[in-house]
C-alpha cells in the first residue's frame, strides 16, 4: 500500500494516507447527548461500593441457579421500589428479599430474581440475580427494557408523602455511578433504547428515548419506583455523576423524540417486575 503511495501524484497520495491511516469504513464515536453518554475522551469511573453476595440471603439455594444470561454492556440503569413494606429493621432485609425471591419464583414461575440488585433503608447493597455483579447480567426487571440495563430496587414502598432514607439514596447513587462507569456512562445523559415487547410502554421494535438513570414507569405502564423515590431521581444522577468524578455542568433536559417503529428483534423479552408478585412476596412466611 505505502509503495502504491509513493505513485500517486499530490493530492491523491495525501488521501490515499489519510485512508490507509484512518480506514474507509472504520467506527464512528456517536455522543447520546451533551453529556456525553458514549465513549469520550476521559474515562470517568466510580469505585465500586461494598456489595453483599447473594448467598448472604439465600444460603446453599445461591449455587443451584440456571445459567445466567448476558449483554455486551450496561449503559442504562432501572430503579424500583419492591412494593413492600418499609418500616423494617435492617438486620431483617435478607429475610425480605429470601421472600421476595420465593414470590417470583414461585407465583411468577421466574428462574431468579428479577432485579440485579436491592438496596436496603440503611444503604446496604445486595447482589440480587446471579451471574456476577461486575457483569452485565440480564436481569428481569423492566419488561421491553432488560437488555443492556441494570435493575435496581430500593426495598420498600416509597409513594407520595413516604420518606426516602438519605442513606438509600446515597446506596443507589454509589451503585450506579460504578455501574455505568464500567462502559464510560453519564448517569445525567439520556440514551435509544429499543423496546423488546409490546407490553413495554413502547411497541416492540421502538427506539425510546429514555434518562440513562430512570425510573421503572419510563419504560413500562407502572407507578413503580414510587413519587417519593421518582423525585429524588434528579439528585440522584447528580450525585452519581460526581461520583464518577465529572464535571459539574447545568442540568440539560432530555431530548424528546417521536418513537420510530422498527422490526420486533429476534431475542425473547424477559418478565417485568409487577408490584403484586413483590407485594405477595413480602407477605410469605419465613
Amino acid at each position: 500500500m505505502l509503495v502504491l503511495i509513493g505513485c500517486l501524484p499530490g493530492v491523491c497520495a495525501l488521501l490515499a494516507l489519510v485512508l490507509f491511516v484512518r480506514g474507509v469504513d472504520g467506527p464512528a464515536t456517536v455522543r447520546t447527548d451533551r453529556h456525553g453518554a458514549g465513549p469520550a475522551m476521559t474515562t470517568y469511573r466510580a469505585a465500586r461500593p461494598a456489595i453483599v453476595p447473594r448467598s448472604a440471603w439465600l444460603g446453599p439455594e445461591a449455587g443451584h441457579q440456571p445459567p445466567p444470561r448476558y449483554d455486551d454492556k450496561v449503559v442504562a440503569v432501572f430503579l424500583h421500589h419492591t412494593d413492600s413494606p418499609s418500616n423494617y429493621d435492617c438486620a431483617d432485609a435478607p429475610a425480605i428479599i429470601r421472600h421476595l425471591y420465593a414470590g417470583q419464583r414461585g407465583d411468577r414461575k421466574w428462574d431468579d430474581l428479577g432485579y440485579n440488585f436491592v438496596v436496603d433503608r440503611c444503604g446496604t447493597i445486595y447482589e440480587g440475580r446471579a451471574g456476577g455483579v461486575d457483569r452485565p447480567v440480564t436481569g428481569a426487571h423492566t419488561l421491553g427494557f432488560n437488555h443492556r440495563t441494570a435493575g435496581i430496587a430500593a426495598l420498600g414502598t416509597f409513594t407520595a408523602g413516604v420518606p426516602v432514607p438519605r442513606a438509600m439514596t446515597d446506596a443507589i447513587a454509589a451503585l450506579a455511578a460504578w455501574k455505568l462507569g464500567l462502559a464510560g456512562i453519564d448517569p445525567r445523559a439520556t440514551i435509544r433504547l429499543l423496546s423488546s415487547s409490546d407490553h413495554s410502554r413502547y411497541r416492540a421494535g421502538t427506539t425510546a428515548t429514555l434518562p440513562v438513570l430512570a425510573g421503572h414507569d419510563a419504560g413500562y405502564m407502572t407507578s413503580c419506583p414510587g413519587a417519593a423515590l421518582s423525585a429524588r431521581l434528579p439528585e440522584i444522577r447528580r450525585q452519581a455523576a460526581r461520583l464518577q468524578g465529572r464535571p459539574v455542568a447545568p442540568p440539560i433536559p432530555p431530548r424528546t423524540s417521536t418513537p420510530v417503529h422498527v422490526p420486533a428483534p429476534s431475542h425473547r423479552p424477559a418478565t417485568p417486575h409487577t408490584p403484586t408478585a413483590a407485594r405477595t412476596a413480602s407477605r410469605a412466611t419465613p
